[in-house]
């Protein structure tokens, strides 16, 4: 404690006591991990080596928080993405703006999962895969990259979600 600045422990204080508080579902939770996980899949990737999927799920297990997440839903958005990141990452691409490896690793994993539950599970309505992909970029990503993903998915999903679209 000596070799901090006087006013450093209050500086902490404040700003954890003024941080907000988030109460987190099991599925909110759930994305926030395959979020971290495809994250550091692409981070891998983009340096050349081969992203080990089971050794990136030990890791993030053994995280605290990680038994508070729906173990079900984590584990079909990361290993889906992971699976299908190529085929993800062709129906993304014509509705950026640039390549693919221009996006941050956070924006980029979140219009992944946010594209994979537009288009391969249609058990979660559109605006909530909408929402939860921008969710995630809020809470990991740059200041305005939700604003980006919020784009993307909401031109992906006339696409991919048309029928329930119209319906609404």
């Amino acid at each position: 404690m000596s070799n901090l600045p006087p006013n450093a422990l209050s500086i902490k204080t404040t700003t954890a006591s003024s941080a907000p508080k988030r109460s987190l579902t099991p599925r909110r939770r759930a994305r926030e991990y395959a979020l971290q996980g495809v994250y550091q899949s692409l981070v891998m990737r983009r340096a050349g080596s081969l992203p080990n999927a089971s050794a990136i799920a030990k890791q993030l297990a053994e995280d605290p928080g990680f038994r508070r997440c729906q173990l079900d839903l984590f584990n079909g958005i990361f290993e889906g993405v992971l699976e299908r990141t190529d085929e993800l990452e062709g129906i993304i691409t014509p509705a950026l703006d640039r390549p693919i490896n221009e996006l941050s690793p956070v924006e980029h994993a979140a219009l992944l999962i946010g594209t994979y539950e537009l288009a391969l599970d249609l058990s979660v309505p559109y605006k909530v895969a909408i929402n939860e992909a921008v969710e995630l970029a809020k809470t990991f990503g740059g200041t305005d990259g939700h604003k980006y993903v919020n784009g993307v998915l909401d031109l992906l999903a006339k696409k991919l979600r048309a029928t329930e679209l119209a319906a609404s």
